[in-house]
């Protein structure tokens, strides 16, 4: 995969959500509804769906545990069929980014976690990167190709 700056942007998107679970599902269905002009199939637009609303759900649970705070979503679409969904927080930030992509490892298993979310984004997606810092807040970018590119 090239690197984004090597590529021609087609669209791009950006948005922010105040940090509460009824906005989880807005943001998969818009992020959904601005990729659909790719014409990606119905399982490709499911997964993308699903793995923003992992990383949605993680900066509200996570992020900013008991307050509300500001979610960033940056989509870009690019030639080939490329999709870059960038999902910022300001919150708390991963302590140790490597342990947290474990499957399993959760901050809040007394909420019933199951500590799955960036294995349920990395099954979902051609790439995820994070990126974080304590207590300045942490970044996901999705990375998917449609139609197999």
């Amino acid at each position: 995969m090239k690197r984004d700056q090597d590529k021609k942007i087609l669209n791009e998107m950006k948005i922010k959500l105040p940090s509460l679970s009824v906005n989880e599902s807005l943001a998969r269905s818009v992020v959904a509804a601005f990729c659909s002009q790719l014409d990606p199939s119905a399982t490709e637009i499911a997964d993308v769906k699903c793995a923003v609303s992992e990383a949605v759900t993680n900066c509200i649970v996570h992020a900013y545990r008991d307050t509300i705070g500001v979610i960033y979503i940056n989509v870009r679409l690019y030639e080939g069929g490329v999709v870059r969904i960038e999902i910022k927080d300001k919150g708390c930030g991963i302590e140790d980014v490597k342990t947290a992509r474990q499957p399993l490892f959760t901050t809040d298993a007394a909420n019933e976690r199951s500590g799955m979310g960036f294995t349920v984004m990395e099954s979902f997606c051609d790439k995820v990167r994070v990126t974080s810092k304590v207590g300045k807040g942490s970044s996901v970018t999705l990375f998917k190709i449609f139609g197999g590119r």
